[in-house]
């Protein structure tokens, strides 16, 4: 056998060592993003949760405010349904607005059909 030449054997076990080594840095991979990719699914689950709680309180407050400025003497006392008019609303879960207005309270909530995560948003002021 000439110098610097390998033989048929010699190649098939480097061959043989390189493919152990890639399955085992595969695996090292694997071990190392799969976990990170369940980890992102749930903080992207967290984030959503938040985005739309912050929403709701965001229309909450606006309708609040509109409602304290004088718009609540057009509601009879008691509990009712509250329609909103803003159109960030549809980036809300299903759910719906409550206003309940007794004596000199006035309560404003958005109740998800499903609570899961968010729960309710509820704003509540003493009419003057």
């Amino acid at each position: 056998m000439v110098s610097g030449q390998k033989s048929a054997g010699s190649k098939r076990r480097m061959a043989g060592s390189i493919m152990i080594e890639l399955v085992f840095a595969i695996g090292i991979l694997a071990l190392a993003v799969v976990p990170l990719g369940f980890f992102l699914v749930q903080e992207q689950t967290l984030c959503r949760t938040y985005y739309q709680r912050a929403v709701a309180m965001e229309i909450v407050d606006g309708e609040m405010e509109i409602l304290a400025a004088g718009e609540w003497r057009k509601f009879k006392g008691g509990s009712q349904n509250y329609s909103v008019k803003a159109e960030s609303a549809k980036n809300l879960p299903p759910g719906h607005f409550t206003l309940r207005v007794e004596g000199e309270r006035m309560q404003l909530e958005w109740i998800p059909t499903n609570p899961g995560k968010s729960g309710k948003v509820s704003r509540e002021i003493l009419m003057p």
